[in-house]
């Protein structure tokens, strides 16, 4: 009993050196999200569009420039005299064209309701950042500790084979060399399941590397973490309360704005059937005779009207053109509608599977397999059990205790994945909307 005794006194050591480290910079989830979601560029580029979008809004909405003309009229080519012939002038004119109907106003419109769909746009990424920042910071969290796990078994499984490496030389027990040669097999697994481990905890940082620095990065995650709390009662939601939610999804409402551009677009296509309206106006100077007689100015004032008399292959195939390109939008909500109820079921129904096999770890499985590890443990050192049986314990409750990490760590990335669906209730979302809204006006 001495082997197990010692054995003993070194796994309460080791408990209790990796209960007191800590590190004093790590990487909270919080500070990620933070960070990521203030500093997002994507942001910053949606502002500058729409701002240009509601520049060529005001610009859409104005007459197009008057157009002076100067000219020097019936000049005789037979000596240039400017007073030699009573045609001779010199006229100024200026005309103006008028839009076809109601065209400028609509254009104004269609450009305005377009520039609106851009605050929902950038809630829309926000929420998209949001979840995947989330879920990457999960994923590294999720291997940083399951690297922790093996870590800690690691060492209990090197005090194991001395202890048994001395009980073999010293030829007390049944300790036998393949007992030893097993333990160092399951040792190196290990090794190399931490290598893959590290593999994992660095690419699931180096996906938040779009948003976070390297000064970020470099630091290891928290070892605190923080529950994700679902945006609704997913558990609860019905059918008929779901697609009203997915309906005020900022990017279906995003769509919804476009839709309602492209409308107008149809009735700025209409105008087309109406005609176009010109004024011009002219002033000509002339010369006294050459005898001094004085000559009457001229002044001149006319109209022009362009007729849409021919349509088939211009004002017809323009409106056709344009309500197919409406339809095209309305078909593109529809479309990203079903991808987001498609997806969320997808995730729902994961996630109710992860919670019950979340329970059954809790209340059974995992202390089943440590009452096993330790049975085999006791009887190995009243010399009444095979090794082999103690590292295979001992293996499969390690395996369950990062089994039962990653259901807990899976639930959280669906809840976060689930929340980006009701992202109109999340309050960061929403307040980039507002803000968008406020700037607007």
């Amino acid at each position: 009993m001495k082997h197990f005794s010692i054995f003993k006194v070194s796994i309460l050591a080791l408990l209790l050196g990796t209960a007191t480290s800590a590190h004093s910079n790590e990487l909270s989830l919080k500070q990620a999200l933070d960070y990521a979601l203030d500093n997002e560029p994507w942001l910053k580029a949606n502002k500058y569009q729409q701002v240009a979008v509601q520049a060529q809004s005001l610009a859409e909405g104005t007459l197009p420039d008057p157009v002076l003309t100067l000219g020097l009229m019936s000049l005789p080519t037979d000596g240039y005299a400017f007073d030699q012939e009573g045609m001779t002038q010199l006229k100024v004119g200026v005309s103006q064209m008028f839009s076809r109907g109601n065209s400028l106003e609509l254009k104004q419109q269609a450009l305005a309701q377009s520039a609106q769909q851009y605050p929902w746009l950038r809630a829309d990424r926000l929420a998209q950042v949001k979840t995947i920042i989330i879920e990457s910071w999960l994923n590294a969290y999720r291997a940083q500790q399951s690297i922790a796990l093996i870590e800690q078994d690691k060492a209990l499984f090197t005090q194991l084979i001395d202890i048994t490496e001395s009980s073999y030389a010293s030829s007390v027990g049944k300790t036998r060399q393949q007992d030893i040669i097993r333990a160092q097999l399951e040792l190196t697994r290990l090794e190399d399941k931490l290598v893959m481990l590290e593999q994992q905890f660095e690419s699931a940082k180096k996906r938040m590397s779009q948003w976070l620095p390297m000064s970020m990065l470099t630091q290891p995650v928290s070892a605190k973490r923080d529950e994700i709390k679902p945006l609704a009662d997913f558990a609860e939601l019905k059918f008929e309360q779901l697609m009203p939610l997915l309906m005020k999804h900022p990017a279906i409402v995003a769509i919804e704005q476009s839709i309602a551009a492209k409308q107008t677009e149809v009735a700025v296509a209409k105008q087309g059937y109406k005609p176009q309206l010109g004024v011009n106006m002219g002033y000509g100077y002339r010369d006294d005779t050459p005898t001094g007689d004085s000559r009457a100015d001229l002044f001149s004032i006319g109209i022009s009207i362009d007729l849409p008399l021919f349509t088939d292959n211009r004002q017809d195939q323009q409106v056709n053109a344009a309500i197919a390109m409406a339809e095209s939008v309305k078909t593109e909500k529809l479309i990203a509608l079903q991808t987001l109820k498609g997806m969320y079921f997808k995730e729902f129904s994961q996630l109710k599977r992860l919670q019950q096999r979340d329970a059954l770890y809790q209340t059974k499985l995992l202390p089943q397999m440590a009452e096993q590890a330790q049975a085999t443990l006791n009887a190995y050192t009243r010399d009444d059990g095979d090794f082999s049986e103690v590292m295979r314990a001992r293996i499969s409750e390690l395996n369950a205790k990062i089994d039962a990490l990653n259901i807990q760590i899976d639930q959280q990335i669906i809840i976060a994945r689930l929340n980006y669906y009701a992202s109109s209730k999340d309050a960061v979302v929403m307040a980039e909307l507002l803000a968008g809204e406020h700037n607007e006006h």
